[in-house]
């Protein structure tokens, strides 16, 4: 009899094993269908040595003149720039087939050169069509056509405790997956008031960073911004940013250039159990208005300090970090209600949203989105004559310099900014004027040899001038 109850409770016991086996999450299929989506980004960045920041510019003076030689021996060997070597700063992924990436605006910024690698190897030049720090979205594009691109989810269907995976490159490591659970939603964290952030058991570590957030159906529900950890690695607390808020950024920067927020002109505070007695409410929610700004949208409307604010344009304020998020994200000029606890009832305020002042990032964004390069050629290529100075530094006669590159064939074909092209086909490259000269010669689907210094390598770099180049 023993033996008999011993074995139904082996039967049992391998059934429940069996059971919560079958259970765990496979993700192979899930990786094999979408892993081409994600793409590994790398920057490079010129920089100046710390001993040039600190001294001024060689004067501009006439070579005959008694100082030009002083200046020239003694400042010149500090003032070359120093151009790093190529870094893998973090991940991307393709939202439109025609080369449209999101990623981190930490992980462009500041960049020269950005390189895109996809997941079959080749490689592009990207450009930033822009970027948005407050939230630290950066939206960037390659010239390539039918590439397989995310699908979106939707973040506010996404539950505690469900499984999510994680694709990027960590610490270089191209087309990593990792995989966690959900363990909280709408997290706020200290000096990001625009993101109620997704957070995350997954293992996140530097170079994650832009890279997507799947659920188990395969679809794109955040992007991976930020891990907490006091050595750098991972801990167990990973954050990203919800792609609906990243979406409505990216639209924003495909279109303007610039994101556009809402202000009303106050200061706030948590609601504590004891403020909420003191005031008559009954829970702690809401945003306790501390101060109002003078002229600003609330003092115009008639909010006042000591209200509570209740929601803002029919969405439930329940904690005070929430209202910066609601009124950030919509639209200045537009009128709304808002709903304030005063005096022991509730009374309902209509309001004209302001706008947060743009930054010098933001206006510089708006810039390049409004105007187009003018300097560029057929190839997209921005060039500038090399100064004596520099042809003294790069030990050549002559050339012109890569200042820019706009999207297109010179791009596609790996000339890169900080490259001196030395010669065009068999003719040396004296100026721009002759550069551009022999470039308008060159038939619609002929080749062209560019011969490229790029530091120590000398090499020949060839392309077809397409009829829509």
């Amino acid at each position: 009899m023993a033996r008999y109850f011993i074995g139904l409770w082996l039967i049992a016991t391998a059934s429940i094993v069996s059971a919560q086996t079958s259970e765990l999450p496979n993700f192979t299929g899930l990786v094999e269908k979408y892993g081409a989506t994600v793409v590994n980004i790398s920057t490079i960045q010129t920089q100046q040595n710390a001993v040039t920041q600190l001294l001024p510019e060689i004067p501009n003076l006439p070579k005959d003149s008694p100082f030009y030689e002083f200046f020239r021996r003694h400042m010149e060997p500090f003032s070359a720039p120093r151009r790093s070597e190529p870094r893998s700063m973090g991940s991307g992924f393709i939202i439109s087939s025609d080369g449209y990436i999101l990623t981190n605006a930490h992980v462009v910024e500041s960049a020269d050169e950005i390189t895109v690698k996809l997941n079959d190897k080749r490689e592009y030049i990207a450009e930033v069509i822009g970027t948005d720090k407050k939230t630290d979205i950066a939206l960037i594009k390659i010239e390539a056509e039918n590439l397989q691109k995310v699908n979106q989810g939707d973040p506010e269907k996404l539950k505690v405790g469900e499984w999510v995976v994680a694709i990027g490159s960590p610490f270089g490591f191209e087309n990593s997956v990792t995989a966690g659970i959900v363990s909280a939603k709408g997290r706020s964290l200290a000096q990001e008031n625009y993101v109620p952030f997704i957070q995350t058991d997954v293992a996140i570590n530097p170079g994650n960073s832009g890279g997507p957030l799947f659920n188990m159906h395969g679809e794109v529900v955040g992007i991976n911004s930020q891990i907490y950890s006091r050595t750098g690695g991972f801990m167990g607390l990973s954050f990203a940013i919800p792609i609906n808020v990243a979406t409505d950024i990216a639209d924003q920067l495909k279109t303007s250039g610039v994101v556009r927020r809402g202000r009303i002109g106050v200061l706030i505070q948590e609601v504590t159990k004891e403020l909420a007695d003191s005031f008559s409410l009954s829970d702690t929610r809401g945003a306790l208005v501390v101060s109002v700004e003078k002229n600003g949208p609330a003092d115009v409307s008639g909010i006042r300090a000591r209200d509570i604010i209740l929601a803002f344009n029919g969405e439930e304020v329940d904690a005070s970090a929430d209202l910066p998020r609601i009124v950030g994200n919509t639209a200045p000029d537009s009128k709304v209600n808002v709903k304030i606890w005063r005096d022991g009832s509730i009374k309902t305020i209509q309001l004209t949203v302001g706008e947060i002042p743009r930054e010098e990032s933001d206006q510089r964004n708006e810039s390049k989105q409004s105007q187009k390069t003018d300097k560029s050629n057929r190839l997209g290529l921005v060039l500038n004559e090399l100064t004596d100075q520099q042809k003294k530094q790069l030990e050549v006669e002559n050339g012109l310099l890569v200042e820019n590159i706009q999207p297109g064939i010179a791009s596609q074909s790996g000339i890169r900014v900080g490259d001196v092209i030395l010669g065009f086909n068999s003719k040396d490259v004296e100026s721009v004027k002759q550069f551009n000269k022999l470039l308008d010669k060159v038939e619609e689907g002929r080749n062209i040899a560019l011969l490229i210094k790029r530091g120590d390598l000398t090499t020949f770099i060839t392309m077809k001038l397409d009829s829509d180049e």
